[in-house]
């Protein structure tokens, strides 16, 4: 982009300024040099206001299922906190490698699409079934029976963290023939994260090129950052 003193006038043209009219623009220069040198505001502390930095841990609030941002000496005053507003969320992530999941059992589950997951509610004593879509996340029933056989079959289920960890599965390359299923045990708001991201980027009816591109990228960066663990408990 040409400098703002070029830009007003013609190639080869020298610029003037009538007698008396800086005093005037200065201020509206002074205006655009700031409106250019400004950066992406700075995220807080949803609880005492501190700068974030880029990363940095995350809350949920366990009656309103919100991702709350945190600084490091807030967030550690919620480290495994059971009964209280806030829980800290894990940072852990993990590929589970041998995941056990029949076709049958996952169309018990009476979700539409091919992505969902799956977390404990502590204050609802139950296992509460999300999945994205441009709306937002959906809650789909949980066909107890179903989710108890799964359970039964992949006893690291039994170590899920509630409120703060959730089984995250991706059957969109297996259903079109492509890949292989990934089952993840993921923090929360990872699955927040994915929710936002499909729901910011998709356009029409299918979702278009980009969003598809975005839900690949975060897959991928995931499976890259977790820990491959078999489905057994304490693997």
């Amino acid at each position: 982009m040409a400098p703002i003193e070029t830009a007003l006038h013609l190639p080869g043209e020298r610029l003037t300024m009538p007698t008396g009219t800086s005093s005037i623009m200065d201020p509206a220069f002074a205006t655009l040099r700031q409106f250019t040198r400004s950066k992406r505001p700075l995220e807080r502390c949803e609880l005492c206001g501190a700068d974030l930095r880029r990363e940095h841990p995350h809350l949920v609030e366990i009656a309103s299922r919100q991702i709350v941002c945190a600084c490091e000496p807030c967030a550690t005053l919620f480290d495994g906190m059971t009964a209280s507003r806030y829980k800290r969320v894990s940072r852990r992530a993990r590929l589970l490698t041998n995941f056990q999941m029949t076709e049958g059992q996952w169309e018990s589950l009476l979700i539409p699409i091919n992505m969902a997951f799956f977390f404990h509610s502590s204050l609802e004593g139950r296992t509460v079934t999300l999945y994205p879509s441009p709306a937002g996340a959906v809650e789909s029933l949980l066909p107890l029976e179903a989710w108890t056989e799964i359970v039964q079959q992949n006893s690291v289920l039994r170590e899920l963290q509630p409120d703060i960890e959730a089984l995250l599965i991706n059957r969109v390359g297996q259903a079109h023939e492509l890949s292989r299923a990934d089952y993840f045990i993921a923090p929360i708001d990872e699955c927040y994260r994915l929710v936002g991201l499909i729901r910011a980027n998709w356009k029409g009816l299918s979702g278009g090129s980009e969003v598809w591109m975005e839900i690949g990228r975060f897959f991928s960066d995931l499976k890259s950052r977790a820990d491959a663990v078999s489905g057994e408990a304490n693997a």
